[in-house]
């Protein structure tokens, strides 16, 4: 007599959160910030750029538009490749590592320089950081995200880090930079460490994403027990009426600066 399971197909696993992880923050910790419908949701462009659907049908890109207005860019992460529906530009395309940290030992706060928490006052200084080293996205709200640490010399804030998407059990380092005449002190190491410990006391597991391309910014956080989980995909997409169709344009950052 044959079993009961034969003839079954096996069961697909389970996605892992980060696989779809703007749209994981923006339904679960993070809802409160979003914009959007059950379909499609964005954080408010003064937070941050990042968009994502619930899936790739026609319905979902129709409502992602709906949240696009003149020039707007946004961001989507994603394990595959996104084919935007004509209405769309693309902007840009690149290829991002999803690391997660593996080895908190290696990862373990050291005393070193004075960090200070950074709130709503010191965003001035936080955007003029961001404009000289240009991390990421970073606008004069993504510090609602979570917290941000610095370090100062001499009264001027010379490094900075904190934490962005957030979801249930994860949370992102991200804005990890140092003014280029105060790199080479360790410090962006020492804010790192300082998050993982935050983050880590919370009982979440800390996670960050890197260019493909940034060799040196990758080797520094494997040394920081941080490893790659799966590389993303990036789309940032404008309506199609905004400019030309392109793959290799300009980051959205820099498009960002001089508005």
């Amino acid at each position: 007599m044959p079993s009961r399971d034969e003839g079954r197909r096996p069961r697909e696993p389970e996605p892992h959160p980060l696989d779809a992880v703007i749209w994981r923050a923006l339904t679960g910790v993070q809802e409160s910030l979003a914009e959007g419908d059950e379909r499609a949701r964005r954080y408010p462009a003064a937070i941050a750029p990042f968009a994502a659907t619930r899936d790739t049908e026609p319905a979902s890109f129709r409502s992602l538009l709906a949240l696009v207005s003149g020039d707007d860019g946004i961001a989507l992460f994603t394990t595959e490749e996104v084919k935007a529906p004509s209405a769309f530009s693309v902007i840009r395309r690149d290829s991002v590592d999803q690391m997660v940290l593996e080895d908190a030992g290696a990862c373990a706060a050291q005393l070193g320089a004075s960090i200070v928490g950074l709130g709503v006052a010191d965003v001035p200084e936080m955007l003029a950081l961001v404009s000289v080293t240009q991390p990421g996205p970073f606008g004069p709200r993504t510090i609602e995200l979570g917290d941000y640490i610095g370090i100062r010399q001499r009264g001027k804030l010379v490094a900075m880090a904190g934490e962005r998407m957030r979801l249930d059990g994860f949370t992102e380092l991200s804005a990890v930079c140092v003014e280029p005449a105060y790199r080479g002190h360790g410090f962006a190491v020492e804010l790192v460490r300082s998050l993982v410990s935050s983050i880590t006391a919370r009982s979440e597991i800390p996670f960050l994403h890197v260019f493909s391309s940034n060799l040196a910014a990758i080797a520094l956080y494997r040394k920081l027990g941080f490893t790659l989980r799966r590389r993303m995909r990036l789309a940032v997409l404008a309506r199609a009426e905004a400019g030309p169709s392109s793959g290799h344009s300009e980051p959205i950052e820099k498009k960002r600066k001089r508005r």
